[in-house]
């Protein structure tokens, strides 16, 4: 894969190209732990130690401390028959201004679970600056018997420090597959006047922040009430279908949706998995 470079003219007259980063980080785990590893930087995965009976996990790291334009990542993760992992983000993702002319960021996620497996995808928060263009992608291939939480959310500009995001593109898309078969599609875009498009009555209100939950499993309807009674007092809602439990969350205030997506995700893990009611220690850092 290879990214065209920005290129701005350099005193003098002459062209300076700027450096852009193409990262990626594949993790592959079977019932004995990991089993494959490959890592691009700015991509890079950390294996912290886990309480006992818990999934291994990993960290993602960018190590460029966020992205503009022109700068790709991939993370993949594959989880084997049988076997039980967790990746999540060091930090909440920063998605800075892209420069006129430059090629939007691009993020794309992609895991694999297999046959009686358990996957987890917590990425923390991406924080999107004013005028930024990103597309970002989640896909998933579910096998009949496997299990997957994962939960992603944005940040509409940094409202604590007076920031909000005015301008830019925002193209954020989920797809899951179970046995080969698609069975949930869904897209977010904004472009152009975002933040008209999001103070209209069809949009976000005075929302400033949204996340999205989705659990796959054969049970994800037994744990729909429980989704619920987890996220009361929170703008959005849950409902389940076809082996899916979806939750959508919108708040005015960051920092409050954060606590509500770490108590959803605890509880969730809990009752479908099994695993302790808590998330990863990089979300308490």
């Amino acid at each position: 894969m290879r990214v065209e470079p920005y290129a701005a003219m350099a005193p003098g007259g002459g062209t300076q190209r700027h450096q852009r980063v193409d990262g990626a980080a594949r993790l592959a785990c079977g019932p004995a732990g990991v089993a494959d590893l490959y890592q691009r930087a700015p991509c890079r995965l950390l294996f912290p130690d886990v309480e006992p009976g818990e999934p291994l996990q990993a960290v993602s790291i960018t190590t460029t401390g966020g992205l503009t334009g022109g700068d790709r990542i991939r993370v993949e993760l594959a989880v084997a028959a049988g076997a039980a992992a967790t990746l999540t983000t060091q930090a909440a993702e920063r998605l800075y201004r892209v420069l006129p002319g430059d090629a939007d960021i691009r993020i794309e996620t992609a895991v694999t679970v297999g046959a009686g497996g358990w996957a987890e995808w917590l990425a923390q928060e991406a924080i999107l600056f004013d005028a930024t263009r990103a597309r970002r992608s989640f896909d998933a291939e579910v096998a009949p018997t496997g299990r997957l939480l994962a939960v992603e959310s944005l940040v509409f500009g940094r409202t604590a420090m007076g920031e909000t995001l005015r301008s830019g593109r925002i193209h954020d898309s989920w797809r899951i597959r179970r046995d080969g078969r698609l069975v949930w599609v869904d897209a977010l875009r904004l472009e152009g006047d975002i933040a008209a498009q999001m103070a209209a009555p069809f949009g976000f209100g005075d929302a400033c922040s949204s996340a999205t939950l989705l659990y796959v499993g054969t049970d994800a309807e037994a744990h729909l009430e429980l989704a619920r009674i987890l996220v009361a007092g929170c703008e959005g809602g849950a409902t389940s279908f076809d082996g899916l439990l979806v939750v959508r969350l919108l708040s005015a205030d960051a920092a409050a949706l954060r606590r509500t997506v770490m108590r959803l995700v605890a509880g969730l893990r809990a009752a479908a998995g099994g695993y302790a009611a808590a998330m990863p220690n990089v979300w308490h850092c």
